[in-house]
């Protein structure tokens, strides 16, 4: 039978490329209070370089932007809402921002059901291949909003995006 499967004994070269790297997580709780956006901004600042990401770069720009205004829209519109958790993982690729609050109401995802700053989340995503999408927490009574990103290839300085 093994010699079907010769990968079995010995792991290709191939195999080896193929396999993603494990996922890197991080989560940061904050108190739902004007200083929530501050703290969860500085939280995730702190942990792009120790997943790769250029702490100055426009992609690390577009992180933080996206989750200040996750935050900010706890603040605005889950107002029961004691804790946010704040939950950023890198892995195949892509990095997710992920918020999550006791609010079990689900924003809409359209372009006309979009506040301003959830529009800039979607435009900020789409710029880097990803998307905003949110579900029902699984553990509690609340959502999560989820923005995945494409992390881009790092280009050589002085080389511009065309």
């Amino acid at each position: 039978m093994d010699r079907f499967r010769p990968w079995r004994k010995h792991l290709p070269a191939a195999a080896v490329e193929h396999t993603l790297p494990p996922v890197q997580r991080h989560l940061v709780s904050v108190q739902v209070a004007p200083e929530a956006v501050r703290e969860a901004r500085q939280a995730v600042a702190e942990h792009l370089p120790k997943v790769g990401i250029a702490p100055n770069s426009a992609f690390a720009g577009a992180v933080l932007l996206v989750a200040s205004e996750l935050v900010a829209n706890v603040i605005r519109h889950a107002v029961h809402t004691p804790v946010a958790d704040v939950g950023i993982a890198v892995g195949g690729g892509q990095l997710v921002i992920a918020v999550a609050d006791g609010d079990p109401r689900l924003p809409g995802l359209t372009r006309d059901a979009m506040g301003e700053g959830l529009r800039t989340v979607a435009e900020l995503a789409a710029e880097y291949d990803g998307e905003v999408s949110a579900e029902s927490a699984v553990d509690h009574e609340g959502k999560v909003v989820f923005v995945r990103f494409r992390i881009p290839a790092e280009r050589p300085s002085g080389v511009s995006r065309l």
